[in-house]
């Protein structure tokens, strides 16, 4: 017999394993299971800080009368396919977790990837990234969203996700650990990798997916789709590209194409509103800040004045209200984390978290955004996304608005912030508490040019957050603008069983990109969904 338990102990009482067996034992006793002989395999464990008390909920699988499992069911399937030929051959644009994930799952059938990505390895990404922090300069095609592995290699690598539904995550999590990502991953309740730690394990994947006989084309912008008319309906068969540093046009030819280009590929959205305006629609998306606190506060706010002698780490904290038929919720919380310029143009200022593998920086910082629909988009961007050709850019427009506009009021990538309590007062800060945002601050009253709409729910939104965290509210709370790129504003049209664009044959929207995932795990799950389309479409 095999059963689940869940034991509950005190932070202390972690690495007893006396006490956790005579509670598993009394757990099994509570379910009218004799059982004097048994052995048991930690599966997972979760933090509880409600109700002013610190509690650690660990499940254990139970074995009763056999014997453990010798190992995870999980093992790679992954198949060569260097002697694949053009019938065999896919196209995926887009090295993010939607297209790694995806390559993966071709391989599963001996098909051969073929990755066409527009920004650099992980090796050059990190001088890049670094630039923008000691020169300002923000490189368009290598930055914190584009690049190797995708936004999230150098913006935490959080594992978390509640899409169960999409696919095996626990599958996702082996393939991070097979290549290199911590064990802990397995067990953790939200587990991450870790900025500091994400690029070898990507480089692993890369390295693999080459050796299998896919390929990996760096460098390589994707400007426009390979298209034939057949049955009065355009289908894809290849991309054509500019090479970033050469300049020099290419194109790479397939039997379909898997677009995983992430939340951020501005172009990829106006090059299909051109070729297939009927392909996009707007969909709800959020806008709103940064907030940074000093890591001591949220841990003590969460673990209830213990703070660091709770040997838990640095606390974490989730958030959600409603203000005037809008959502106000927490996004990508980082303890011990840094805020990071997140802007992938030169002439625009957007912020992201990360935190390193330990967690163990000053700082705790979060996204706090409202909810934006496309009923909200201002008649002006809505006219701007008309004159591009399709109204259903008008949320892509109305997040550039927002970042130029954050552009004006910063210096450079010095980002404009604002003191949480001055924000709330409605008065501009006088200075400025300590950053973990590198490229500097500017103060600015943010509520004279974000939008009302969202800065008047923010206001409304911290009072709410305040009731349940006291001490949110503080002087030493830092607000950095904006945070625009939890999602995408425009969603690819997709049929919901094949993963098959509606409009454009052959093509395979996936990923954060597509309108239909957020974050690594579901992007993931997104892209292996539309590859296994693709394989049993070629098989």
């Amino acid at each position: 017999m095999i059963k689940e338990i869940t034991i509950t102990v005190k932070p202390e009482d972690e690495k007893n394993p006396g006490l956790h067996k005579n509670l598993i034992k009394k757990e099994l006793q509570k379910n009218h299971i004799k059982a004097e002989f048994f052995e048991s395999v930690f599966v997972k464990k979760s933090i509880d800080a409600r109700h002013g008390q610190l509690k650690l909920h660990l499940r254990y699988k139970v074995y009763i009368g056999e014997k453990p499992d010798a190992g995870s069911d999980w093992k790679p399937k992954w198949k060569s396919c260097v002697e694949a030929d053009k019938e065999h051959t896919v196209i995926i644009v887009g090295a993010g977790p939607a297209g790694l994930f995806g390559a993966l799952k071709l391989l599963e059938s001996g098909i051969k990837p073929v990755i066409i990505e527009r920004g650099t390895q992980t090796s050059q990404r990190r001088k890049d990234i670094a630039l923008i922090s000691t020169k300002g300069s923000v490189n368009g095609d290598s930055n914190y969203c584009f690049g190797e592995g995708g936004a999230g290699t150098f913006s935490d690598g959080k594992l978390y996700t509640r899409s169960n539904k999409r696919g095996d995550i626990s599958s996702i999590l082996h393939i991070f650990n097979y290549f290199g990502a911590d064990e802990k991953i397995l067990t953790d309740a939200h587990p991450h990798i870790g900025t500091d730690r994400l690029p070898q394990v990507i480089n692993a994947m890369r390295n693999k997916i080459i050796e299998l006989g896919g390929e990996f084309h760096f460098n390589e912008r994707v400007t426009a789709l390979v298209t034939e008319s057949a049955g009065g309906k355009l289908c894809v068969k290849g991309v054509e590209t500019q090479n970033v540093e050469s300049g020099e046009k290419c194109r790479f030819m397939g039997k379909a194409v898997l677009l995983a280009t992430g939340h951020s590929a501005t172009d990829i959205y106006k090059m299909l509103a051109k070729l297939a305006p009927k392909a996009l629609e707007a969909k709800t998306f959020a806008v709103g800040v940064r907030v940074e606190h000093p890591r001591t506060l949220i841990d003590s706010i969460q673990y209830h004045g213990r703070g660091a002698e709770a040997g838990l780490g640095a606390a974490e904290y989730r958030v959600t209200t409603q203000v005037e038929e809008r959502g106000v919720y927490s996004f990508c919380m980082c303890p011990g984390g840094f805020v990071v310029p997140s802007s992938s143009g030169p002439d625009e200022i957007v912020v992201n978290g990360m935190s390193a593998a330990a967690r163990n920086s000053k700082w705790s910082n979060a996204a706090i955004v409202v909810e934006v629909r496309p009923g909200d988009f201002p008649a002006e961007c809505i006219e701007e996304a008309v004159r591009e050709g399709c109204a259903e850019l008008a949320g892509l427009c109305f997040r550039q608005r927002i970042e130029k506009l954050a552009f004006e009021n910063g210096n450079g990538q010095a980002a404009p912030a604002q003191r949480l309590t001055d924000f709330i007062a409605g008065c501009k800060s006088a200075d400025l508490p300590a950053s973990s945002y590198t490229p500097g601050l500017v103060s600015s009253e943010l509520g004279s040019w974000l939008p009302s709409h969202i800065c008047d729910r923010l206001k409304k939104g911290f009072k709410q957050i305040d009731q349940s965290m006291h001490g949110f509210i503080s002087k030493d709370a830092l607000m950095i603008a904006p945070e625009t790129r939890t999602s995408t504003p425009v969603r690819i049209l997709r049929d919901k069983e094949t993963y098959e664009c509606t409009v454009i044959s052959g093509l395979y929207p996936a990923g954060e990109g597509s309108g239909y995932s957020g974050g690594i795990v579901s992007s993931a799950m997104d892209g292996e969904n539309a590859c296994g389309h693709i394989a049993a479409n070629l098989k």
